[in-house]
């Protein structure tokens, strides 16, 4: 008896077919201890959330944010992001502002790549979080409490370009007029323009 046969009869009886659990990708971390964001550029955080548009198809949301002065740098919103895609993101936004020291991340598979780890190479350190420890990379995950709440908890997209508009309409809102008490009340943007310690 082979394991399809065995997953029929169970299905037959009633029982419930056990779903093989997936590995945890692991990403290997080349910034030593954890990473102090006590400066502007010093840590970048990356995350993904999901959405979907009115048929039903997904959309795939990027957003990479400076810890220190929680200002949201960039991002992405398509159906599917690759590594290469993200790395082009990550490479437009340092072109503006320079390299962080550190890219925190968690463990998804378009920052534990080998393209991700070729990229990075000597000038950026990559910081990966413990899986299922989500805590770890607390700035980028608030903000996306914040990104679900205000914006796409309210919105219907009808495609990806509607989708885009709007959540980069927040983005702007949220950087140039949305005060944080851990700033002094300052918008985030205006507080890295007054920024002096690097």
């Amino acid at each position: 008896m082979n394991h399809k046969k065995l997953q029929r009869i169970w299905r037959e009886e009633g029982l419930r077919v056990p779903v093989r659990k997936r590995r945890k990708r692991l990403g290997c971390s080349t910034a030593p201890g954890v990473a102090k964001a006590d400066a502007p550029n010093r840590v970048w955080a990356v995350d993904f959330q999901f959405d979907s548009t009115t048929d039903g198809r997904p959309i795939k949301i990027a957003s990479i944010l400076d810890e220190h002065t929680r200002e949201c740098l960039g991002g992405l919103v398509a159906r599917s992001i690759t590594g290469d895609e993200l790395i082009d993101e990550l490479d437009r936004i340092a072109g503006e502002r320079g390299y962080p020291a550190v890219l925190r991340c968690d463990n998804g598979p378009e920052l534990a790549c080998a393209a991700m780890a070729d990229w990075a190479g000597e000038r950026v350190g990559l910081s990966f979080i413990p899986p299922g420890e989500p805590w770890r990379n607390g700035y980028v995950e608030s903000f996306n409490g914040r990104v679900r709440d205000e914006c796409l908890n309210i919105n219907l997209f009808w495609s990806v370009t509607h989708a885009k508009i709007v959540i980069s309409d927040w983005k702007t809102e949220y950087n140039h007029h949305r005060r944080h008490s851990s700033l002094g009340y300052q918008a985030p943007a205006r507080y890295a323009a007054a920024c002096t310690h690097q």
